[in-house]
């Protein structure tokens, strides 16, 4: 809940400053007096070049909270993973080591996989070896953390991808535009033509500004994410012997 509010905290800073930039550019400030820059790109866009930046800028807040987001979870399975491997091992028995877990662990759902798959073996799962039928149970479980821990980086794979085009869309849409209003007013010289050029051009530049941090944060996420699952399926396979071992002594 603590790291909800922080987010919450964050993303109201960012909404923040992004209407005092609004707010900024909007005719009469004195950034607007200058013919260059964000504030006479915002100011003097149409509303495709204001939706190509407001875009944007939401690819940007949601691959911040992935990003956010996804270090506080890897940041817990890592300090659940600690806490397993103190205070698990150590349990005279599956039962007492999964009790001893937070509520909320990884680890522990996985260990109450293994004891309900241990207790199940019966009727027709008779029919089935237990050891398969414990691997079985186990291994669904990792799978189920494992897709909660990959949740999200569908989203920074999209924006790390599609953030250049889009920039560059806003920048072939507002050279266009610009090339059209010079020969419309009959002025080719190249204070006429630098501005609004110059100004297109700063959507390509938004964009790779959009993607770069997306494609870094997906791959160290990916990086850090294998890391925890390799942690995740060792504790599975020594939770697997573990339950066959107690199961033969009972």
């Amino acid at each position: 809940m603590s790291s909800l509010r922080f987010l919450a905290r964050a993303a109201g800073g960012v909404a923040t400053l992004a209407w005092a930039a609004v707010a900024h550019a909007q005719p009469g400030s004195a950034a607007s007096d200058s013919p260059y820059g964000l504030g006479a790109l915002w100011t003097q866009s149409d509303f495709v070049a204001k939706g190509v930046l407001l875009l944007l800028a939401l690819m940007s807040i949601a691959s911040w909270y992935v990003i956010i987001t996804k270090l506080i979870e890897q940041a817990k399975i890592n300090r659940q993973s600690r806490d397993a491997h103190r205070s698990f091992w150590d349990a005279e028995s599956v039962r007492h080591g999964t009790d001893a877990l937070g509520k909320e662990s990884a680890y522990r759902y996985i260990a109450e996989a293994g004891i309900v798959a241990t207790g199940k073996h019966k009727g027709l799962l008779k029919h089935v070896a237990l050891n398969d039928w414990v691997t079985l149970g186990i291994q669904r479980a990792t799978e189920r953390i494992q897709a909660s821990l990959q949740n999200g980086l569908a989203v920074l794979a999209t924006v790390g991808s599609t953030a250049p085009f889009v920039g560059l869309f806003g920048t072939v849409w507002g050279i266009y535009h610009a090339l059209t209003a010079i020969g419309v007013a009959g002025q080719a010289s190249i204070d006429k033509v630098a501005g609004p050029v110059g100004e297109a051009l700063i959507m390509t530049a938004i964009g790779l500004a959009v993607a770069v941090p997306a494609v870094l944060g997906y791959n160290w996420l990916v990086r850090r994410n294998k890391a925890a699952l390799d942690s995740v399926r060792a504790f599975g396979q020594d939770l697997h012997s573990a339950l066959l071992t107690q199961s033969a002594a009972a």
